[in-house]
Formats: structure tokens, C-alpha cells, sequence
């Protein structure tokens, strides 16, 4: 595990600040996170289609290429990295 050290004057309001920068990046990563498994949800409903299985399908070329299904590529993409983003940031611990 990699680890990085910063120096201050006032060692423990860097902490403090950095804990509230992780904390709020954190709320707003799981709110876009809520938004974009809703807009999936909505896809997956108007398709009848798990999202795992439609892009199993587009890639075998058995879809007709369209703006609403690029919409939906888009979000699951989206949705990978907002999850893969917050689980970086729920992997930070901080050590004296």
C-alpha cells in the first residue's frame, strides 16, 4: 500500500481539511452514483435488458446502433467509474 506524506505547520487542520475535501467528494460520488443506477434502472426497464447482457449483446454487434443506446453505454461506463472512484476514496486511511 502506497503512502503519502504531507507537512504542515498545523498538522492537525491539514487533517481536518483534507477528512472534510475526502468526506464531501465522497456524498457527491455517491449521489451521482444514486442518479446514474436510476437512469440505468430506466433503461433497463424500457428494454427489458440487464445492463450486463445489453452490453454483452452490443458487442456482438445485435443492436442497431441509436442514440438512447449510446445514452445507456455512456451511463454504465459512468457508473463503473463513479463506483470505482468512490472505492479508491473509501480505501484512504490516514496514519500518524
Amino acid at each position: 500500500m502506497a503512502e503519502l506524506k504531507i507537512r504542515s505547520k498545523y498538522p492537525d487542520s491539514l487533517k481536518s481539511i483534507v477528512e472534510s475535501a475526502l468526506a464531501e467528494k465522497l456524498r457527491s460520488l455517491e449521489a451521482g452514483i444514486r442518479r446514474t443506477e436510476e437512469r440505468v434502472r430506466e433503461f433497463e426497464a424500457k428494454y427489458q435488458l440487464s445492463t450486463e447482457e445489453f452490453l454483452h449483446r452490443y458487442e456482438n454487434d445485435e443492436f442497431t446502433e441509436t442514440l438512447d443506446l449510446d445514452e445507456w453505454i455512456g451511463e454504465a461506463w459512468m457508473l463503473s467509474h463513479l463506483r470505482e472512484k468512490k472505492e479508491k476514496i473509501e480505501g484512504i486511511e490516514f496514519v500518524d
